[in-house]
């Protein structure tokens, strides 16, 4: 994540070569016989799995345009900058839940000429850092001076993700912590492997966090005020296409642009499918956050 006002000029160039795209696609269900299905067309989603807003968003809007009677088939990548340059390039239809207003703001000015905007589905997201409920530190600019507590590491997910090139390129210099911490940069799962062994070990640790996240209320954490403003201010979280798209799939950009969750409902959703069913069983979880909440929502497609 980074500040409206002084990260537009992100330094990306290496981000959308972060590696050679692999994809591995996913299955795609028959859809009512509606506009999509009539015409046998195909949309297809990319999202990077250990992005949990990414993944419960993937499978949302597969359910919802697989009603609308579209083939819908999901890809998955391991990075952001892989991920922007396969939607610009038009090789996946949709990015759901990209967060293109600070944190990938670098990615979407980058390659917007070959992209569209189809709407907010949230807002209020926002980066954040993060430790322990028992370390005795409560602000970020607490952190400046106990780099030694830390060992002088902030532990990170993707390198090439707008969450480390915030943290790293404004939040860091912001509060002076480039100057005693190195952001330690390998995946989400890595991350969170090292924040659960901390706890584990009641030992003192700091990590990149951001919130919606269900993460936020299953570990024993509190978040550090962010008092000089380092992570700017909140987002939307956003479903963006390549350009074209909604000439294309009218029907599927006027539903996306309908889509609207809120702090209770998000919340449900990534819980639903992260924890409550898990890998191999996102599409019940889908059912199951929709059964429980449908009734609240005035955009789902009926059955």
């Amino acid at each position: 994540m980074t500040t409206r006002t002084r990260t537009r000029s992100l330094a990306i160039g290496a981000l959308g070569v972060a590696g050679i795209l692999a994809f591995a696609g996913c299955s795609a269900g028959d859809g009512s016989s509606q506009a999509g299905e009539e015409s046998g067309e195909t949309i297809t989603l990319g999202y990077l799995p250990s992005w949990t807003d990414s993944l419960s968003n993937s499978f949302l809007l597969k359910d919802q345009l697989e009603k609308l009677g579209y083939t819908v088939e999901l890809k998955t990548l391991s990075e952001a900058g892989p991920l922007y340059t396969a939607l610009a390039e038009g090789d996946i239809d949709i990015y759901p839940s990209a967060w293109i207003d600070v944190a990938q703001v670098g990615y979407w000015e980058k390659y917007e000429d070959d992209l569209e905007d189809l709407g907010t589905y949230y807002t209020g997201a926002s980066g954040l850092l993060a430790v322990p409920s028992y370390v005795d530190v409560d602000t970020i600019a607490d952190l400046k001076g106990k780099a030694d507590l830390f060992d002088g590491k902030i532990y990170g997910i993707e390198p090439g993700s707008g969450s480390a090139i915030i943290t790293e390129e404004t939040l860091m210099p912001a509060y002076g912590l480039d100057e005693d911490y190195d952001l330690v940069t390998s995946s989400t799962p890595a991350m969170l492997a090292a924040l659960g062994d901390a706890i584990d070990k009641k030992e003192p640790i700091v990590v990149t966090l951001w919130r919606p996240y269900w993460v936020n209320g299953a570990y024993d954490i509190k978040e550090l005020k962010d008092t000089e403003d380092g992570y700017g201010e909140a987002e939307g979280l956003h479903y963006i296409a390549h350009k074209g798209f909604s000439e294309e799939f009218p029907d599927a950009a006027e539903l996306i642009g309908k889509i609207k969750i809120d702090d209770a409902q998000y919340s449900a959703l990534e819980d639903t499918v992260v924890n409550e069913f898990g890998e191999g069983e996102e599409p019940e979880a889908i059912d199951a956050w929709l059964d429980a909440h449908g009734d609240e929502l005035d955009w789902t497609v009926p059955e």
